[in-house]
Order: C-alpha cells, then structure tokens, then sequence
C-alpha cells in the first residue's frame, strides 16, 4: 500500500512540474448568451499563411490548450455548429514570451432559423478512442427494429449467451450503465430491460475494457455505457419513431422524444412503449453418474417449449437550470414498468443407461410478471474559473419493485404413456423489494500541463426477498415450509479516488490513479435465523501510458484492478424453479472475486489497432450444477469455484474503399484456462476462442444508404459451458424522405437463421448438454419523424446521476 501511494505521490509530482515553455490556452463561449460550448474544434494556424499546425476540442468546460509550440507567430481559429468561426489576434511564441492565455474567445450564433431545417451528420460506426471503443447505432441501418441486447451482440468483443448474460472479449463480469449510470439490474433483470430499449433509443454504446480510477471499480472485464440519445438545439424540438417486426411471432415498438429550451431552463423527457411476443425452443440432456465411478446411470431429455409476451413502458422527465455563468443544477426523475406472461410446456424422459424410456413427467409452468422502477436524481456543476477547476455532485434515489406468480403442475406416466403416480402443482409468490441511495462528489483541476481529478461517493442498498411456495396434492393445498423463504439484505459502499494525466513530454502522456472501496454488508435469513456479516477495504489502482513514435505509430500501456462483487438475488438462498427437475438457489457463502488487467497498443495512422491483453482473476463466480440422485433433480447455483487466465489479441481496421463505401472489421483471440474445485473435485478446463465482426456501410447519394454486417464467434469456454461456434449476417437499407425530416429504414436480422446456441459442460460426474432455438430471423420496418424549431447549441450534459456499481447487481427474479 505504502508503495502504490508512493508512486501516485511520484507521478502527481512529476505530472504537475512539467515544463510550461510553447503553450497557448483559453476559453471558448457563446457569444450570444455566453454559455460555455464544449466540443468547439480549435485550430492553431501559422500566422503568415493561415497553414494548419495543430486542431483539438475543447474540453466540457470551454477551455483548450496547445503544448509544446514552437517558436513563431501564429493565430488561433475556433468553430462550432451554429456559429459564425473567430480568430484571436496575433500571438508571438518566442523565449520571453512562452505562455499565452488568450482569455475567452467569443462564437457569435449565426442568426438563421433552423425552422424546417435538418442537418445531418455523417458518424463512422466504429470510433477507436484513447480510453474506449464507441458504437454509433444510427450508423448500421440494420440495427433498425432490434433492441439493445442485439444491438449489443453485434459490438466488438461483445458476446451475448442464451440466457442474454454479456462478455466483453470472453471474459463475464460486465457492467452495464445507462446514459453513464448502472442500471441497477443485472443477469435475467437487466436483460429483460435490454431486450425492452430499442435501437432507436440508442445514440452511442462506449466499451471500456479498463476504466479509469473515476469510475466504480466493479466489473472484471470492463464497463459497457449505453448513451441514449438527446436533442441539441434551443427552442422546441424532437422526433418520434414507430416500428414494427416480424419473426415466427411479432413484436412492436415506439418512442417519442422531446427537448425545450429558452434562456436559463432546459425542458427534456422521453416516452417509448413495446410490446413483444416471445418463442423460444429449448432442449436439455442430462446424463447422471454415479459420482465416485463416473457409470452412467440414467438419461433425462428434456424438451421445452416456451411462449410468453411482455410490454415495456419506459418515461424519463427532467429539467437543467442554468442558475448562473458558472453554476448548473439539474433533477431527472424516471422509471418503467415491464409486465409479461410467460409459458413453459415441457416434457421429460427418464430413460436407463442404455437409452430406453422409463418414465414421462409432463409440465406446464405458468408466470405472471411484473417489474417497477422509480428512480430520481439530483445534479449539480459548478465551474469557479477558466483554469479547469470544476466541482459536480449527484444524490440517488431508486427502487425496484418485482412481482413473480408462478403456477407449475406437472404430470407422471409410465413407459406406456399410462398415468401412474397423482399430479402435484407447486404455486410461487416471489416479491422482490430493493432501494438504493448514492451520493457523490467529484472535483477537477488543471495544474499546469496536468489534471487533477478527485471524488468521493457513499451509497446503502436494502434488499427485500419473500418466497412463499405452496404446494398442492389431491386437490388440497399446504403451505410448502421447505421451499419458502424470507431474506433481507443490506450493504453500504464507501469510496474515495484521485487520479493525475498529462502530458510528460511531447512524446509521452501518462495518467495515474487510485481508488478506495470500504464495504459493509450483512444477510439475515429470517426463516432459519442464518445471518452473516462481511467488512473489507480494498485499493484499486489503475495506470495509463501513451508512446508517440511520430505521426503514424503511438503505443500505449495500461493496467487495472477490479472487483466483481455478488449480485444481490445470488446471495438470496431461496428456490426459483424453472421445471419439476431443475431449480436455481442462492448462495449466501459467495465472496467478491478480483480481477488485474494488462492491455498494450498500437494504433497506425489512426486506421489499425492492435491490442494484447492479460487478465487474472481469482475466485470466479459462476454457475455451477449438483444433482441429487434420490430425487433425479438438478439444480444451479453461484459459487467461487475457480481461477481464470486470459491471453488476448485484438485487431481492428476502418477501411474507406470508396467514397460511397466504409468497412470496418474486428478480430479477437484469446486463450482462456480455468482451474479450480467444483463439486469436490479439481477442474482444468482449457479453451481458444475466435470472435470477428465485420460491417460495410454504403452511403448511395440521394438519401439512399445500406449496411451489412456479421459476426462469427469458434467454439469455446463460457464459464463451464462449453458453446459451439456461432454466426449472424444482417442487412438493411434506408432513405430520408418529407425534405430530411423522416427516415424510413427497413432490415433483417439473421439472414441465415444460424444464430442458434448449443452447448455442453462436461468436468466431474456432471454431464449435461443444451440446444437452443430463437426467434432471431426476423424482419423490421421503422419510420421516425424529427421535428425542430430553434437554433443549433451544446445539449445539456448532466442528464445522468451517480449511482454507478449499485445499478449493476440487482437480481430480483425474470
């Protein structure tokens, strides 16, 4: 500990005394209603030709600098959208004067209306960035009709299993935020909210494979933030989408989105409603061994059939306050509402060793259910000068209220098909309750060529789990003592961070960080008195170093470590159960497990990146199964069973083959080992994995554009499983219509229909194999209509809050 202080100690130091000779800053503003416009491109140009040396951004407060200029006189030009450009005056760099600081430069709005006018930007699909990969969803026509998950599935390194569980570059452990908040719902929850957003919802999906100190250390394999999209002019403006897919079952979606803004306030809020049909295909065969001689004993096929139908009802309403020059706050309040019915007709087989039919259980699991959001947040920013120093804070509040009735009955026939045994029906009520506060603080300064940055965040999180199972036999229902089950959950997370960037040199940038974790948590089983209590503190360093050889070729290093705490439902030690002979159960016993990660890079001419990566972590959790040979039941549970090297590389090229024609493509291998106990036996498990994503973006003139695009993933380890190679190929086309103002897209999701799962998992006397079967080809047709009266501005920027690693492990049941 006292070394890695050091080092930050070290590194600040060294950071923030760097030599300040050839630097010319300052402040870009809005000359109209002198609000701060981030994002300007500011070019430094020779004064004797107006050549150009050297273009950035500014940064979100307004402020830029040039480092590093030599000798000379020069001008500096500054442009944004909606605004006339400016130059400052004449600035001479020489020995005596070496440090400029050109004040406030002012961008006068250009004085034509908008009204009427759309203007429309050109995005790459895929942006490589310093710190993180980004998406542009509008950019793939075929995203048209497909909701985030699939959106997802189709992103670099991202994988997506049967169950909608995320990888990032075939490892698990990923945390997902919302417009830069977690969405506090994770494994089936967070899926099911995924598969409601729809793609017209998105503006851009960020994956960050090694965030900085700033950011909640959860997450072993990295942070993906789904960026919803805003509007960015004054006045009244929005647009609204309808859309409509077919597959072997139907589904809708529409949304509408609207921004006002006028002097000091900002009016935004958006509204989308789905309703979704689902088909699923899903067999299951498990074989059961005697555990100490591996001897097959019996075969269970399984064979279900699942149906059901959810809605979505998504609203957002929220208000930006611009109280003065250098002071915003801000308050969203919003929340959904997901109700679905759901259907499971199964059969199955118990057959002998030597494959014959013995017996059949036939049932049909019903569900009702529900799930129910509201959340509010509270923001603030305040900027005390033009040097950088900025202070933001954000307070939390958010509850999930979840509902499940479930109805199983199943049915007992013999090798005739002759009923032999009375049927039972187990009756499920499972509320979930879960509230969440979080504050957070964060505080920035330049020193020098330097930033400083620095925060502290506190959040409490209270669980409410009440199973209550009742079962009934020969028409008479008994409350089922052993199968229900009450528990209450409680934990709070104290943390502190600080992190240094800049620039060393020309050559060489560096950014250090630190970040602190306290946790307190405590479990009270109420209905067998079982309780338990945890308290540990943990540092979380991260470190980032950037080469560049010259023009062409820039390396960079990094290193982090991060921290995958349980998700709230999977340390509930209640049953959930999916059949007569498969159930899931918690696991109260599970711990946190710890990750390191390595990256190196190279980027070419901004075109071709290349990336190695090394991650380690220890006690991995993951689903692990047990059979009960009494009673022929199966069932899941979470547990720390193992540890996982990964070696990694990832290549990605953006080629323009034609003005009319992009391509981008992305490959990644990876090596994966896990070892560890699991049932009481020691597992090597070893694989390779092979994932590539390939898309073409053809843009035809005329408001004609197309895409295509496809990924292929080998076989390879997931957790225990075992996945067979998969692959997709999707396709669309679009064309503005109503003067710009309307698009009309249409697209088809897996052309070939190969996006099918299969699986198995094979490591002690568990032998269990799976196939799967979705509804994933499936054709889609969108409109959206984008309305504005006003002039072109900044959005606002504090739309989100700062309940960040809390948002990620809710689990209240599917």
């Amino acid at each position: 500990m006292k070394q890695i202080f050091s080092l930050l100690a070290a590194m600040s130091i060294a950071l923030s005394s760097l030599a300040q000779n050839g630097k010319i800053s300052g402040n870009i503003k809005d000359g109209g209603n002198q609000k701060i416009i981030d994002a300007a491109t500011i070019s430094l140009v020779k004064a004797k030709d107006s050549s150009l040396v050297k273009a950035i951004f500014a940064d979100k407060q307004g402020h830029f600098q040039f480092d590093n200029v030599k000798d000379g006189n020069y001008l500096v030009l500054a442009t944004s959208v909606g605004h006339s450009k400016t130059f400052s005056e004449q600035i001479s760099i020489n020995s005596t004067n070496a440090v400029v600081d050109l004040g406030t430069l002012q961008l006068i709005p250009e004085t034509k209306n908008l009204k009427g006018v759309t203007v429309v930007a050109k995005k790459p699909l895929i942006e490589h960035k310093i710190d993180k990969t980004v998406v542009n969803v509008d950019a793939s026509i075929s995203n048209v009709g497909s909701n985030a998950l699939e959106v997802l599935e189709k992103s670099p390194g991202v994988t997506v299993d049967k169950d909608g569980n995320i990888s990032l570059k075939g490892k698990q452990g990923v945390k997902v935020l919302i417009d830069g908040k977690l969405s506090y719902l994770s494994g089936a929850d967070l899926a099911n909210l995924l598969r409601n957003m729809q793609s017209a919802q998105l503006d851009q999906i960020e994956i960050m494979t090694n965030p900085s100190a700033k950011y909640d250390a959860s997450g072993n394999s990295g942070i993906i933030n789904i960026k919803t999209k805003k509007t960015k002019t004054i006045g009244f403006n929005g647009s609204a989408t309808t859309g409509y897919t077919q597959g072997l079952v139907s589904r809708t979606n529409e949304s509408i989105n609207l921004n006002f803004r006028k002097n000091k306030v900002n009016l935004f809020g958006n509204y989308s409603y789905s309703y979704r049909n689902k088909w699923q295909n899903l067999d299951i065969l498990r074989k059961f061994r005697d555990k100490d001689t591996k001897e097959l004993l019996n075969i269970f096929d399984q064979q279900a059939r699942l149906r059901g139908a959810n809605q979505n009802n998504d609203l957002k309403l929220g208000i930006d306050y611009y109280v003065s020059k250098k002071t915003t706050v801000g308050a969203v309040v919003s929340g959904f509402y997901n109700p679905e019915t759901f259907r499971n007709d199964n059969n199955t087989f118990l057959e002998n060793a030597q494959s014959q039919v013995l017996s059949r259980t036939t049932a049909l699991s019903e569900m009702n259910n529900s799930w129910k959001n509201f959340s509010g947040n509270f923001n603030m920013r305040h900027v005390f000068d033009s040097a950088g120093r900025e202070l933001t804070a954000d307070l939390d509040y958010s509850n999930y209220k979840s509902s499940s009735k479930q109805t199983l009955s199943n049915n007992y026939f013999d090798a005739n098909n002759i009923k032999n045994a009375p049927g039972d029906t187990l009756i499920g009520t499972i509320p979930s309750d879960i509230t969440i506060y979080s504050a957070k603080v964060d505080y920035a300064q330049n020193i020098g060529k330097a930033k400083l940055e620095a925060g502290l965040k506190y959040s409490s999180v209270k669980t409410d789990n009440d199973a209550k199972y009742d079962s009934s036999k020969n028409n008479i229902l008994v409350p089922d003592y052993g199968r229900s089950n009450h528990f209450l959950y409680e934990e709070q997370i104290k943390a502190a961070y600080v992190n240094v960037s800049g620039s060393l040199n020309k050559k060489w940038d560096a950014q250090v960080g630190l970040r602190l974790e306290n946790t307190n948590s405590k479990g009270n089983q109420l209905t067998t008195g079982q309780n338990f209590k945890r308290d540990y503190t943990q540092l979380f360093p991260t470190a980032y170093l950037s080469y560049k050889m010259n023009e062409k070729n820039v390396f960079s290093l990094n290193y982090g470590r991060r921290i995958e705490r349980p998700d709230y439902g999977d340390l509930n030690p209640f049953y959930f159960f999916l059949d007569k002979y498969t159930y899931q159960v918690g696991n109260p016993e599970l711990k946190p497990q710890f990750s390191h990660n390595i990256e190196l890079s190279h980027s070419y001419k901004n075109f071709l990146n290349t990336t190695f990566n090394y991650y380690k972590a220890t006690d991995i959790i993951n689903d692990i199964f047990e059979q009960n040979d009494a009673t022929k039941e199966t069932y899941i549970k979470k547990s720390n069973i193992a540890s996982q090297q990964q070696l990694g590389l990832a290549i990605s090229a953006q080629i323009p083959v034609k003005k009319w024609l992009d391509l981008n493509v992305y490959t990644n291998v990876s090596n994966n080992i896990y070892k560890g106990i699991i049932n009481n036996g020691y597992v090597k498990l070893k694989s390779t994995l092979f994932m590539s994503n390939v898309s073409a973006q053809f843009n035809f003139g005329k408001g004609w554009k197309a895409s295509a695009d496809g990924f292929y993933r080998s076989k390879g380890l997931d957790g225990v499983f075992n996945i067979s190679a998969m692959s997709a190929m999707n396709a669309g086309v679009s064309k503005t219509i109503l003067k710009n103002k309307g698009t009309l897209k249409m697209g088809i999701r897996d052309i070939f229909h190969s996006q099918n799962a299969q699986g198995s998992a094979q490591y002690g006397y568990i032998d269990t194999k799976f196939s799967e079967m979705r509804d994933s080809r499936q054709v889609s047709l969108s409109f959206t209509y984008r309305f504005s009266k006003g002039k072109g501005t900044a959005a606002p920027k504090r739309q989100i809050g700062g309940a960040n690693e809390e948002k990620g492990r809710v689990k209240s049941g599917s």
